[in-house]
């Protein structure tokens, strides 16, 4: 019987996407890459496949993810960074041996070491976490609305006034518990 795990919830900013292996951090938690050879599949899904995963380097990816998510929490607050969470950052970023390379349509893609390695790709999503949370991409780190999530998550709407992480989870679960809200208070409302 093959095992079921939670959907990844894919996005455009590969750091803040990252972060979102962990959901609903503050009701109760999804883990999305509970095993080493789920974070091997959801580094393939970002277009950061590597061979294997250990035990210690799905660890290290933990660590690095929430890392990302309490450096860009407190960016988004406008607060200082945690110097923890900077160095781990740093450490990560600085350890992979990964380089972009321009493919024949003008994008950017990845390309990581002959003997790719979890390490390689956990730098790119470093690096990728340090051009947001310096402010060196348009957009703005925010934090998602929902009282159970408070993702952070890269707003590049034009008026920089988004309020989910996700639309289509988030959002949508916010909305369909107002509605129900506004529907029991409502003097005219069919029960």
């Amino acid at each position: 019987m093959r095992v079921r795990f939670p959907d990844f919830r894919l996005g455009n900013v590969l750091a803040t996407t990252f972060t979102g292996t962990l959901s609903e951090r503050h009701g109760d938690p999804v883990e999305r890459i509970p095993t080493p050879q789920r974070l091997v599949d959801w580094l393939a899904v970002n277009g950061l496949a590597v061979d294997s995963c250990t035990t210690a380097q799905l660890d290290l990816a933990r660590e690095l993810r929430e890392s990302i998510h309490a450096a860009a929490t407190a960016a988004a607050l406008l607060g200082a960074l945690p110097a923890s969470a900077v160095h781990v950052i740093n450490d990560c970023s600085t350890r992979g041996r990964a380089a972009a390379v321009l493919t024949p349509e003008g994008e950017r893609r990845w390309r990581l070491s002959s003997a790719s390695c979890v390490e390689d790709a956990l730098s790119v999503i470093a690096a990728d976490a340090i051009s947001i949370i310096a402010g060196e991409r348009d957009g703005k780190l925010a934090l998602c609305a929902s009282p159970t999530c408070k993702a952070a998550f890269f707003d590049t709407s034009q008026s920089r006034t988004r309020k989910w992480c996700d639309m289509n989870t988030c959002g949508n679960r916010q909305k369909k518990a107002r509605f129900h809200a506004n529907q029991r208070t409502s003097p005219g409302s069919a029960r």
